[in-house]
């Protein structure tokens, strides 16, 4: 067998590893204990209107997906990471309807979120502003210094009442900040080749 070969079946077995580790992960994250009971916020969705985090349900059985965009506040420009990975669920989120609610909300006013999103060409989202409520600080994805980072949150209903079901983020500990990397496959892209992702950033 060449060099390359038996470099190639090594690799092979390590990416058997990951995979069957990622299964482990995620079957560890279906087996949480039920998430506490969280405050229904009132979200801004334009135009004067108002949502509560409950009304962003589209059936009680079905679960809901958050992502916090880093956008508002003193995230005054729109993070380029976000809007790249954003630029991807515009065109799948008609797969993921078929399973979960999904939507995004930025730490501002929604109609900055709507312009950013006209600009990029996103017309397949569900967009919420947060400026006026402390949403993105009490569930994790902002601190009290208006610093934001990538972050989601997963949420149930139960009895109507919203339960926070996961939540995570880029950062999981010291310098490693690729903790939702599994949110868009360009990271994967780049790591199939020699150079890998390097220092790149969208």
């Amino acid at each position: 067998m060449t060099d390359y070969a038996t470099s190639r079946e090594e690799l092979r077995a390590a990416e058997l590893e990951l995979m069957l580790q990622r299964e482990r992960v995620a079957e560890m994250r279906r087996a949480l204990p039920p998430g506490p009971a969280v405050e229904d916020y009132v979200f801004d969705a334009g135009d004067g209107a108002t949502v509560r985090l409950s009304e962003l349900f589209t059936a009680p059985d079905r679960p809901l997906i958050l992502y916090h965009f880093m956008l508002g506040k003193k995230q005054t420009d729109a993070c380029p990471m976000c809007s790249m990975w954003t630029d991807g669920w515009d065109a799948i989120a008609h797969h993921l309807a078929e399973n979960v609610d999904f939507a995004l909300v930025s730490a501002g006013p929604v109609e900055d979120f709507r312009a950013l999103a006209a600009e990029r060409g996103w017309t397949h989202l569900r967009l919420f502003g947060a400026a006026d409520n402390t949403f993105k600080i009490d569930i994790g994805g902002e601190d009290d210094e208006g610093n934001q980072w990538p972050f989601l949150s997963v949420y149930s209903l139960v009895d109507g009442v919203p339960h926070l079901t996961y939540s995570g983020g880029a950062h999981i500990s010291g310098d490693h900040w690729r903790g939702v990397d599994l949110l868009s496959p360009v990271w994967h892209f780049l790591d199939l080749t020699p150079q890998g992702r390097g220092n790149w950033m969208p």
